[in-house]
């Protein structure tokens, strides 16, 4: 019978595919830049950024980024920096040619987004005396700040369309209509849900440093 080790890869496996990532970031900045694309180089840019917060919080705030999280995190963006660039050889974007795609980095991004929220709130529940936060009640809260969150990307997205129409430019980011921004969040919502249910499973060890760091300051 298979289990689930045989399934989830090892530690040593994640990080393999995290730095193979990060290379295929590199390489499709250079894509984006031969191809004079600015979307490209600031969604690839800005993805590689991302990839650098996982050591930066390990190493400048002590909080243990294993690599499972640090898998997760760099998937999301990878998967949204190759949605701007395509396959070799095509001329559209995974985005528009594959109707899943949106829904699938909207999800992860969203799960990111909980993740956040939900080891700082269940850090400060741990660390304030006489505060009790239900797991409902957590659950409720991620959920809402993840839509909070996604109301102001859908305004960042709306914003940046107009911007570039005005000023005769590509858009960085694309709105596909009303229809594309109600199950956006839809599936912002399930990211927000899947994090509710099982981010105590894998956030423990984020929450306790952020509760210690709370506890530090409050020294």
């Amino acid at each position: 019978m298979t289990s689930l080790a045989d399934i989830v890869p090892s530690r040593k496996r994640q990080r393999q595919l995290t730095y193979l990532m990060e290379i295929g970031l590199i390489g499709m900045l250079f894509i984006g830049i031969e191809r004079g694309n600015g979307g490209i180089v600031i969604n690839t840019g800005v993805a590689l950024l991302v990839t650098q917060l996982p050591p930066l919080l390990e190493r400048d705030y002590e909080i243990p980024m294993d690599p499972r999280l640090t898998l997760w995190i760099t998937t999301a963006v990878f998967l949204h920096a190759f949605g701007t660039v395509g396959l070799p050889g095509a001329t559209a974007t995974l985005y528009s040619q594959i109707w899943w795609w949106d829904h699938l980095t909207h999800a992860l991004s969203a799960s990111l987004v909980a993740g956040v929220g939900y080891a700082t709130v269940r850090a400060f529940d741990e660390h304030a005396q006489g505060v009790h936060l239900p797991q409902r009640f957590i659950a409720v809260f991620i959920l809402l700040f993840v839509i909070a969150f996604g109301v102001l990307w859908e305004i960042l997205e709306f914003a940046i369309a107009l911007a570039a129409e005005a000023l005769g430019t590509r858009a960085v980011l694309t709105q596909y209509g009303l229809e594309d921004t109600m199950l956006d969040f839809v599936f912002n919502s399930i990211g927000a849900l899947i994090v509710a249910t099982w981010g105590g499973a894998y956030l423990s060890n984020v929450t306790s440093a952020i509760r210690e760091r709370f506890d530090s300051r409050a020294d």
